[in-house]
Order: C-alpha cells, then sequence, then structure tokens
C-alpha cells in the first residue's frame, strides 16, 4: 500500500442520508419544543428566523475571516468559513426574550436534526473498508463538511467514531472544504506529507479539487448524493457509483 494516510469524507462517503428542511411538521414540532420554553413562534415564522439569523453569522463569519471569505460567498460548494449552528438555535430562544443557555440550544438543534431526517445509515461496506485500513496500521482520518452537533452524535449512533484517528468537523474548524487551510488543519496537526495521503470522497470540487490543491492523492465516489458532475471527475481513482467493496480492493492492493 503506497499511501499512509487515509482521509475520508462522510456523507455521501461512508454514509447515506436523506434530510428535509422544508417539511411543514418540522417546522410545526419545533416551534412548539421553542413554546415550551417560552418562545412562542409560529411554524412560518420559526422557519424565517431560523433562514435570516442562519444567513447573518454566515455574512458576520466572513467578514470576521476577511474579503478573501467573503469573495467566495456565492461559491455554489460552499467555500466560505462555517458557523456553528447551536448558536442560531440559541438565538432563535434570545429573539423572544428567553435567556436560555447553549445546552438547551444544542438540544433543540437535535431535536431539529431528528425531525428533517428521513433516513441515516452506512453503506455498504463502510465499517469493513475502515477496519481492513486499520489493520494494515496505516492512519484513517475524518474531514467532513457538517455541524459537530449533529455528526458527532451520528457518528455515535452508526458505530464509526472508533475507526477514525482523528476527526476534523468544520463548524468547530470554523471553514469548509474545499477550502485548502481546513485541509491544512489536518495535515499540519498530524505533520502528514500530502504526497503519502489519499482523500476518499463523493463531491468533485469539495472534496478532490480541495485535496488535489493542497497536494494529496484522491479517490472519487459518486454516490447516490454527489452533486451533479458533467465531466468525470480528475482524481487519481473515480469510481461513478457506490461500491466500497471495490475501493476497499483498489486501496489495499494499490
Amino acid at each position: 500500500m503506497k499511501y499512509e494516510n487515509y482521509i475520508f469524507d462522510l456523507y455521501g462517503t461512508l454514509v447515506d442520508i436523506h434530510t428535509d428542511e422544508e417539511k411543514t411538521e418540522l417546522w410545526e414540532k419545533l416551534a412548539q419544543f421553542y413554546g415550551y420554553y417560552g418562545a412562542v413562534y409560529t411554524a412560518e415564522e420559526l422557519k424565517n428566523a431560523y433562514a435570516c439569523l442562519t444567513g447573518q453569522k454566515e455574512d458576520a463569519l466572513r467578514q470576521e475571516m476577511g474579503s478573501d471569505a467573503a469573495m467566495k460567498k456565492d461559491d455554489a460548494h460552499e467555500a466560505h468559513p462555517e458557523i456553528e449552528i447551536e448558536e442560531v438555535f440559541l438565538s432563535l430562544f434570545q429573539k423572544k426574550g428567553v435567556q436560555a443557555d447553549i445546552e438547551l440550544a444544542i438540544h433543540a438543534g437535535q431535536f431539529f436534526r431528528i425531525l428533517s431526517t428521513e433516513y441515516i445509515r452506512l453503506y455498504d461496506g463502510a465499517k469493513e473498508l475502515l477496519a481492513a485500513l486499520r489493520e494494515t496500521g496505516k492512519k484513517v482520518y475524518l474531514l467532513s463538511n457538517a455541524q459537530r452537533i449533529f455528526t458527532a452524535y451520528e457518528l455515535k449512533l452508526l458505530g464509526l467514531e472508533p475507526y477514525f484517528d482523528d476527526i476534523f468537523l468544520s463548524s468547530s474548524c470554523k471553514v469548509k472544504k474545499p477550502d485548502t487551510r481546513f485541509f491544512h488543519l489536518l495535515l499540519d496537526k498530524h505533520h502528514i506529507l500530502p504526497e503519502e495521503s489519499i482523500m476518499i470522497g463523493n463531491d468533485a470540487v469539495s472534496d478532490i479539487k480541495g485535496a488535489k490543491e493542497v497536494g494529496l492523492h484522491t479517490f472519487y465516489i459518486h454516490s447516490n448524493i454527489s452533486p451533479d458532475t458533467e465531466k468525470k471527475p480528475d482524481a487519481d481513482h473515480v469510481l461513478m457509483q457506490m461500491d466500497l467493496a471495490k475501493v476497499r480492493q483498489i486501496l489495499i492492493s494499490d
């Protein structure tokens, strides 16, 4: 095996997930949750307030991070700083004059995630792939555009947490793929040589383009939730359908 380090994306690469944040029932139930604590919203009012606060906090963080981040605002792959979504759920209490603590805000956010999730499950062969790589003595990392208050718990739910030597989530790091700063946080912390490492992901821009810019080898997997791509991604390895058994075969024998 020519790689010493294996860096994985999560959603669409190891985990299949479908969420729907537009459901009327979601906002009705979340409004009921907020109402229990004195923050009274209609479902539509809460949905609009959530969207507004999220946009405001993203704009504020872009400005804080500097002009480069601000210029990336319109990037379709969200190559800009990442907010911590629990701050939005906290502000929704404060907007109604309720002095909630961050723990309650996190619970509100997790309730929102549960209500919006239609399903979440591992792709076939995910654990077998990760276990096989670890059995070779190589390092396995997770680098995901994700919210900590959702993903840290979903990793536990799915039993994936023990398979990684370290986990990097964009909300905790304040930056998203394909921004090279996100990749460098992992590379620099663990003194990783890019030429000895490979990024495995399902997004031709966030995972592949970003990884190539920092010198990583790349493995693109086209899954059911991959963004549409007009041409075959420029990666070292390409699978145009989800097959983690095949990924395992390629990586272990490479």
